[in-house]
Formats: structure tokens, C-alpha cells, sequence
């Protein structure tokens, strides 16, 4: 840039002018001690920053260069290939006080060396839970794919905004792309979608979608104008139906929970018994949440029988895939959400079954401009009509509730680029076989009871019968003392930091072991290992 101003400028030499015609830093002595402390950082002294300053704290100087290096090493080294190896450790637990004392976690007014950052970055990854460790099967999300990783390095790196098309061109396209083979794995022939920041969050697009459908005005007018609201799912599903409907105003007392099997599946003549009641108390079905992979047992809901019911009523049948949706890309497996097609939205997390980094979502809906009508607001300093190098519709933000959006897109496609939707496949069945085989394994055995008849996606979900226990009749004192075996044999576990496995309690039972497996490098081995492993730990109880 060319040109001074009355109170300074810059220069074409990039030097800064100051108001009494100085150039460079001179006279401003604060700006020069600030930078010259440590060499790389405090570029600001009475609100100007000299061209040296900026580029040090940008990171072109060597010693941020080798600073990114050295933590690049060490991410690769300390993360990636000792979280491949079963012979690290899942974590190194400290309880927090003691890892407040481990780890300094105090912010000072004076920067601190590189050396410092460094051994900082290194303390973290050591007392952090290593979620691609192959025992690492606490969570849904586990593993890490390299390929996605590449693309969020990527993406990140590039630092732009997900909103408009000439902010983020090639990441528009990509979001594109995606969002149609998507909806083509459901067997949408057209559709319309985004990626956002969790399942959560897009499961409440799905409510909003419909509200937005079947009562427009109310985007304007509030709650306050219209009908009494309330929206089904099932007793098993994930509490986002719950949250969503109070975040949206509909209030969690209209939330109507619908009864499962012993599987954990919506059972169809129980939320056509429900619509029918509520319509009978005054209240206004429009929402019906069908999951497919439910959080704690994996349940898939009939989503064929669930879709004949919301046709009888007129509602909006969305589905939850967060976890199960993976299912879609396995030709085996795909069966377990027949009916799909039928369906108004769906939410899936390839950061769940596929191992693609957090956060990895994708929300579709076969309605065409539906998104952007109930969410839009139309702000004319992002979203101009009269653009004249693109055209503005692929301008993608009025879309979503959110102004900031991350470029999720690229780990997603470049994901499916270096491994096909057949890749895909084999990751999804490879899995579902290691929950068929430690199931039957368990089974087989008279130390551990299965909760379910069968596993449900790939949750596997026992009890583990210590020898007190085995051969005790069941009743009130077998059940208070199983109820406590799970938690004590979690905490040894944690404290061991050679595996993790969640635990739960379900209406009715007591606590219990939930084992998922979603990381592909997880084996056979590694189960048994973990079978021995709890019946180690919980041998004296």
C-alpha cells in the first residue's frame, strides 16, 4: 500500500510512518524492547507494529519455523505411532490437582520461550487420552484416519470461513460434493445439506427444518403465535432431542418418549398410540427423531414402519445417524436402515464409525431451499445479490445458524478420495465382525452376561460376574452388589491406563460395561487382552 495519512501510515517499503515522519520504529523504543525480548512476539507498542514484528509473530521467522517443526515431530511421533502400538498406554491419569501442579497452566503478561511451549505441547499429549489407541474403546469416536487428518491440517491451515464462495471457494464445492453422495447413499436422487459442528447441533436443524415447514410464520412471529408443539423420538435416543427442544423454544416437556423393544428399538404401533394421544390432549405432532445406532445399545429403529406411521400423520420423520450411519456405505450391513429413503433429514458423524477427525458432521435433507429459508437472515455485508464474478447462490451461509463455519468438508473428501466408498465398507464390516466376535466370545463364558441378545451395531454391552457373585442367586442383593463391580473395575482400569471401557446404568439394570468398536486397527488380540483384563482387575471383588 502507498500513501500516508494526517496520524501515520505506511509506506510502499511496508515501514511504518509515524505522525512526526519517523520511519521504521524509530522513536518508538517500546516497540523494539517488546520484540527483542524473546525474539518472537510483543510486535505492539502504542498501537503500531513494524513489519519485522509482524512477520515474527506470523511465524516466518527460523525459530517459529523449527518451533512448528519440532511440534509436528512430536504429534507424529507421540501421538500418531505410540497410539498405533497396544503396548503404550490409552492414558496417564492424574487426578486434576495433581495435573493442575503437572502442567502449568497459568497465563502471564510476558511471553514465554519456545523451549517452554514445547515441553507444554508434550505434557499434554502425555496426560491426554490417546482416542487412536487400538484399546482405546471408551467412546464412539476412536481411531485416527490419516487421510482426514491430512485434509483438517489442510483446512486449518488455509484459516477461512466456510459462508461465502469467494471466502472459501474450493471448500463450497467440496461441501457440494459431499452432501451429494450423500444423499445419493441414502437413495435421494437431489437433496440439500451442510456440514457442521456436531451431531448435536444439526439434530436440531432437523426440528427446525420441520417447524419451518409446517409453521413458516413462526420464524418471525415466536412460540407465543402458535399451536402447542411436541416432537416424538424414542426413550433410547440421544438426549439432543431433549436439549434441541428447549434450545428452540418448544419446551423438553413437549418431548414425547417413545417405548423400545428389549433390543432398544422404537417399537412403530407405540408412536402411532403416542401421536394419537397427544392429538387427543390438544397438542400438535410435526417431529418424528428415528435413530439408527443408538448411543448406549446400538439400536436400529424400523425406519420402513416408523416412515408408514409418519406418513399417516403428515410428520416430519428425521433420523439420527450419528453413529450407525457408517452402515450406509456396506453393502452388507446397509439393510439395517431400510427404509431411509423415506425419510425428511438425516444426520450422520463419519468422526464416530469412520474414524475421521473431531468434528465430522453431515446433515441432508431432501428438501430443497428449506435450510436456507429457516435459517436465513439475509446480512447484506456477507451475502450481496449483485456479485459479479460467481454467482451469489453458491454463497452457502444463510444456510446455517452459524456465521463462522469450519471447513469440516475437505478431511470428509479427502477421506473418501484415498479410500472409495468400498474402503469405507471394509473399515464398517471389519468392525461389525470384531463385535460378533467378542460377543461370542462372552457369551461362552460364566464370568461374564450378556444385557442384550445379541450386539446392537458394534456396542457390546455385558456384566462382568466377579467369583463372589457367581452362583448367587438373582434378587435385590445380587443386583446392589453387581451395580458396584463395574464402577471399581473402571477406576483400576483408568488408574492402569492400558485400556478404556465406558460403563452405564439403563432403566432397570445395573451398571453395566458398554464396549464400541469403531478403530480398524483394534484386533482380535486386543480383545482377548481385554477380556483376561477385566477379569483381572475384578478377580477379588
Amino acid at each position: 500500500m502507498a500513501g500516508t495519512g494526517m496520524n501515520g501510515g505506511i509506506e510502499p517499503n511496508g515501514d511504518i510512518q509515524t505522525p512526526n515522519g519517523a520511519g521504521n520504529t524509530n522513536g518508538h523504543p517500546g516497540l523494539h524492547s517488546a520484540v527483542e525480548k524473546n525474539g518472537h512476539t510483543g510486535p505492539r507498542a502504542n498501537g503500531l507494529c513494524s513489519e519485522k514484528a509482524v512477520k515474527q509473530i506470523r511465524g516466518l521467522s527460523p525459530s517459529v519455523n523449527k518451533f512448528l517443526h519440532d511440534v509436528f515431530d512430536t504429534v507424529l511421533e507421540d501421538v500418531l505411532k505410540k497410539s498405533a502400538s497396544a503396548g503404550s498406554k490409552v492414558i496417564d491419569f492424574l487426578p486434576p490437582a495433581e495435573l493442575s501442579k503437572r502442567i502449568d497452566l497459568e497465563l502471564r503478561d510476558d511471553p514465554e520461550p519456545h523451549e517452554s511451549l514445547l515441553d507444554h505441547c508434550k505434557k499434554t499429549i502425555q496426560h491426554s487420552v490417546k482416542t487412536g489407541h487400538p484399546m482405546f474403546l471408551n467412546q464412539l469416536y476412536q481411531g485416527l484416519d490419516p487421510y482426514g487428518l491430512a485434509g483438517q491440517l489442510v483446512s486449518d491451515s488455509l484459516n477461512t470461513n466456510l459462508h461465502t464462495y469467494e471466502a472459501a471457494p474450493v471448500f463450497v464445492l467440496m461441501e457440494q460434493e459431499v452432501v451429494r453422495k450423500v444423499c445419493s447413499l441414502i437413495g435421494w436422487s437431489a437433496g440439500d445439506g451442510l456440514m457442521g459442528a456436531g451431531g448435536s447441533l444439526l439434530n436440531m436443524y432437523g426440528i427446525n427444518l420441520a417447524r419451518h415447514r409446517y409453521f413458516p410464520d413462526l420464524k418471525k412471529t415466536g412460540m407465543h403465535s402458535g399451536p402447542r408443539l411436541v416432537l416424538l423420538t424414542s426413550e433410547e435416543s440421544h438426549y439432543s432431542m431433549t436439549k434441541g427442544a428447549g434450545f428452540l423454544g418448544i419446551g423438553t416437556d413437549n418431548v414425547i418418549k417413545v417405548k423400545c423393544d428389549e433390543r432398544g428399538q422404537m417399537l412403530p404401533k407405540e408412536l402411532d398410540k403416542a401421536i394419537e394421544d397427544a392429538k387427543s390432549q390438544g397438542s400438535v405432532p410435526f417431529f418424528v427423531n428415528a435413530t439408527s445406532g443408538t448411543t448406549v445399545t446400538g439400536g436400529y429403529d424400523p425406519l420402513g414402519a416408523i416412515a408408514d406411521v409418519c406418513q399417516k400423520h403428515r410428520l416430519w420423520l428425521h433420523v439420527d445417524a450419528a453413529w450407525g450411519g457408517a452402515v450406509l456405505t456396506s453393502r452388507r450391513h446397509r439393510g439395517l436402515m431400510s427404509g431411509v429413503d423415506r425419510a425428511d433429514s438425516l444426520l450422520w458423524n463419519p468422526h464416530k464409525m469412520l474414524s475421521l477427525p473431531l468434528q465430522c458432521s453431515v446433515f441432508v435433507t431432501r428438501e430443497q431451499g428449506l435450510l436456507k429459508a429457516a435459517h436465513a437472515s439475509g446480512a447484506t455485508y456477507l451475502f450481496q445479490k449483485d456479485k459479479i464474478s460467481y454467482d451469489a447462490s453458491y454463497d452457502v451461509g444463510d444456510k446455517s445458524i452459524q456465521c463462522g463455519r469450519k471447513t469440516d468438508p475437505m478431511k470428509l473428501w479427502l477421506s473418501w478420495k484415498a479410500h472409495g466408498t468400498r474402503g469405507f465398507e471394509q473399515h464398517v464390516d471389519y468392525v461389525f465382525e470384531l463385535a460378533q466376535y467378542v460377543y461370542d466370545k462372552l457369551s461362552n463364558r460364566n464370568d461374564f452376561k450378556m444385557v442384550l441378545p445379541g450386539p446392537n451395531c458394534t456396542n457390546v454391552c455385558f456384566w462382568y460376574i466377579p467369583p463372589s457373585l457367581q452362583g448367587v442367586p438373582e434378587g435385590p442383593e445380587f443386583t446392589q452388589k453387581l451395580d458396584q463391580v463395574a464402577p471399581v473395575i473402571k477406576d483400576r482400569m483408568t488408574k492402569k491406563g492400558n485400556m478404556m471401557v465406558q460403563y452405564q446404568p439403563l432403566e432397570g439394570v445395573p451398571n453395566f460395561f458398554r464396549l464400541v468398536l469403531a478403530n480398524c486397527e483394534t484386533t482380535r488380540q486386543d480383545l482377548d487382552f481385554l477380556v483376561e483384563e477385566i477379569e483381572r482387575l475384578g478377580a477379588d471383588l
